[in-house]
Order: C-alpha cells, then structure tokens, then sequence
C-alpha cells in the first residue's frame, strides 16, 4: 500500500497503476467503471490518500467506493475538482493509524498524538 500527501498525486499514481496492470492500453483508450478512494490520517496527524481505479463496477480494492461509470472516467480523465471529492469525503470512513502500518476507523486514545487526533475528531 503506498500513501500520498495529497489526493491529486493518489489519483495519478492510480492512473499509472490502472495503465500498467492493462498492459497494450492507451491512456485516452481506458475505460474506467470505478473509482475508489481512501483517507488515512497518520500518527503525526499527516493526511495522507490512496486512490484505484476499476475496468468493472463490482471490483473490490483497499478503498471506498466513490464514484462509477462516467464519473469515474471524468476523474480518471483529470476532469474533476479535488475540492469537491473532498468534501464529498465522508469522515467516518476515514482510517486512522493506531501502530505503524495499522490502522482503524477511530483514532487511538493510548498516546498523546492520538488523543490530540481524537479530540480533534470529536469536534468534527
């Protein structure tokens, strides 16, 4: 699993990983079905993001389900506002790491960085 700093870089980079395992695919040829993404907050409090894409609607990955059919071929195309995947985000969904590499819904209350994280989570 790699982690990006930003949504942007976690879109591209599931772009190329879409166009490598298609193998004889063009990137304006692809036909995406299925964009799926994933929020993390890390034990420092750093956001980061992971995102894939999917030839079929029913195929399972890491992420959340976002967005399908034309949708997921617009972001795939570039065509989208990450302001507005964003705040389509939905929190609850979000991971958080609780052991290096481990990571759970809620934010860990046993450190100090997690409480802080948690009681940030609260005022949400």
């Amino acid at each position: 699993m790699t982690l990006y700093a930003t949504l942007e870089e976690a879109i591209d980079a599931a772009r190329e990983t879409f166009l490598a395992d298609n193998p004889g695919l063009e990137e304006d040829e692809a036909d995406v079905e299925q964009f799926n993404m994933q929020k993390y907050i890390l034990q420092d409090g750093d956001i980061m993001w992971q995102a894939e894409f999917f030839a079929e609607e029913d195929e399972e990955g890491e992420c959340v389900p976002m967005l399908s059919g034309e949708a997921a071929q617009s972001v795939f195309d570039g065509d989208f506002d990450e302001i507005e995947l964003r705040q389509e985000w939905l929190e609850e969904n979000t991971l958080h790491e609780w052991d290096e590499g481990e990571y759970q819904l809620e934010p860990s209350q046993d450190t100090e960085e997690g409480q802080t994280a948690a009681d940030e989570w609260d005022e949400r």
